[in-house]
């Protein structure tokens, strides 16, 4: 008698052991299937959601582990030497240091479309630099305050985003003061060139 209700509690032991490996094999299987990292992203810009209150990035939620994300990075799309890089700066604190992003945006990626142009030097420097006849390109280079201009964090934010691909020039090649220019070369401007737009103070055009 003894010996029979021993088996009986064995097998329902059994019982309940074979049910208890049944289950830890499927939460195995369904953890092994999760994604190592799954990153929350926003619809509109595709980039990592930021705490609002603290401006850190929100973990990456994942089934097996959580990893801290800091900062993802764009990836370049111009590479400057240290030279072009502070000289590119420079002209557009001295252009448009007083202007909003867009401004100093669009003053960064003239010079920029310039460089790719094959009308222009092809390097930074030797764009803000260029003259013809003695009379610069740009006229901060001229009148000696882009010589002393200092980038503000403003503008080191502007290029940045420039540099890793944002652009809002529609091409343009040129910009101008309106206010500021000599009306003869105001005149080859309207005369020469294509308008595209205004922005802030300057007008940006393109060859026709």
């Amino acid at each position: 008698m003894y010996k029979k209700f021993i088996l009986q509690l064995f097998l329902c032991n059994m019982m309940l052991v074979t049910g208890w490996l049944c289950v830890k094999e499927t939460q195995l299987a369904r953890l092994s299937a999760t994604p190592a990292f799954k990153t929350s992203l926003s619809q509109s810009c595709q980039v990592p959601q930021v705490d609002r209150v603290f401006g850190i990035p929100r973990r990456a939620a994942s089934g097996q582990r959580i990893v801290d994300y800091a900062v993802i990075e764009k990836e370049y799309r111009y590479d400057l030497s240290q030279a072009d890089y502070e000289a590119l700066l420079k002209i557009v604190q001295a252009e448009a240091g007083n202007e909003d992003e867009k401004g100093k945006m669009l003053v960064a990626g003239v010079v920029l479309n310039r460089v790719d142009s094959r009308r222009f030097p092809n390097s930074v420097t030797e764009v803000v630099m260029q003259h013809k006849g003695g009379v610069y390109q740009f006229s901060p280079v001229a009148i000696g305050t882009y010589q002393g201009a200092k980038a503000s964090q403003e503008t080191i934010d502007a290029v940045e985003k420039v540099l890793k691909g944002e652009d809002c020039t529609e091409g343009a090649l040129y910009f101008v003061s309106r206010k500021s220019a000599d009306p003869e070369k105001m005149r080859w401007f309207d005369t020469s060139l294509k308008k595209l737009f205004e922005h802030g103070g300057h007008e940006f055009f393109t060859n026709r």
